[in-house]
């Protein structure tokens, strides 16, 4: 059987009427026409979206079959899994998003089909000037402000906002109100879920012409309420002063790291996704010869062990990664 190796993924992306052309001029992405470019899915298993092996004597294989084949070597546990945990993706938002919500893990089970909740991490890659992010609701907003402000179109009003920066990190539990507004980049990591109730959506309309469809009792059955502004997050200091923590909950764990020199990743029983944010960086056993750089993933099996990554000058990366082995879905 052919060892597990770094694995690259061939390009899947999603066309939105949000999306832009970043994704090819900031991110080195090769697209066709058009400028509706949103999202980038980097490491992917979710249904028939799936990433497929790009190099080496892998080359073609999906993500989902290596889960179900090859689950002990990828995450390093016997415990079968359904599904990769984890998606990664890249955001291109030429305009806003819609405002909207995710469910938790059993909110979504109770959907037809069944999914996983939606707990999400943003880290923003560029910000044009004056661009938003809605995070949150403001203190004391509760269910029936909220419904008669979607009702009259105001909703943005009881919104949590502020102006993001270049390197911020903003974690979204699920449940939480957010939206991404128009001008940001931004890289995301969340649960593998497609599971999204539209609340609001600017009272514009679809390619059709007609409004896209709202979720708003969806919606306002997932909302925490509880839960108030979203700031961006303070990264924490790990012990190793090229590494910080950006996020550590019980869905995943982002670190951001900053270096030139080369290191040692992984090792540790779990598998590792190195997500290049500025300048590149080359992986041992990597079958592609050319360096991993700005806007690309790799996917570390666990079976790789520890993997030397040697930065091609100053690089900036996310390693994403579980807090503990996963239970079976």
């Amino acid at each position: 059987m052919i060892p597990l190796y770094p694995l690259r993924f061939r390009l899947l992306v999603r066309r939105y009427l949000w999306g832009g052309r970043r994704l090819e001029t900031v991110l080195g992405k090769s697209l066709a026409a058009g400028n509706d470019y949103a999202e980038s899915w980097e490491v992917c298993d979710h249904g028939d979206d799936q990433s497929i092996v790009d190099f080496g004597p892998l080359a073609g294989t999906s993500l989902g079959k290596l889960v179900r084949h090859r689950g002990e070597e990828l995450f390093g546990h016997p415990q079968p899994q359904k599904c990769f945990p984890l998606l990664v993706k890249f955001l291109d938002a030429a305009q806003a998003l819609s405002v909207q919500v995710h469910p938790n893990d059993a909110q979504a089970a109770r959907q037809t089909p069944p999914d996983l909740g939606k707990t999400e991490a943003w880290v923003i890659l560029a910000a044009d000037p004056g661009s938003k992010l809605h995070a949150g609701l403001k203190p004391g907003v509760d269910r029936q402000q909220l419904a008669d402000a979607v009702r009259d179109g105001t909703c943005e009003a009881l919104l949590h906002s502020f102006e993001p920066k270049a390197g911020d990190c903003i974690f979204i539990p699920a449940g939480t109100v957010h939206a991404i507004g128009k001008g940001l980049l931004v890289a995301e990591v969340q649960q593998s879920s497609d599971t999204t109730f539209r609340l609001f959506d600017w009272n514009r309309v679809g390619p059709d012409g007609k409004p896209r469809a709202l979720h708003v009792e969806q919606s306002l059955d997932a909302i925490d309420f509880d839960r108030g502004p979203i700031s961006p997050q303070r990264p924490e200091p790990t012990g190793n002063p090229s590494v910080s923590r950006l996020v550590a909950c019980d869905k995943f764990i982002i670190d951001r790291w900053d270096f030139k020199e080369g290191r040692a990743i992984g090792g540790d029983e779990r598998f590792h996704i190195v997500c290049v944010l500025e300048g590149a960086v080359r992986m041992e056993g990597d079958p592609q010869i050319a360096p991993l750089s700005r806007g690309f993933c790799a996917l570390l099996p666990a079976s790789t062990g520890k993997v030397r990554l040697v930065p091609q000058g100053r690089t900036v990366l996310l390693d994403v990664y579980l807090g503990h082995s996963p239970p079976p879905h």
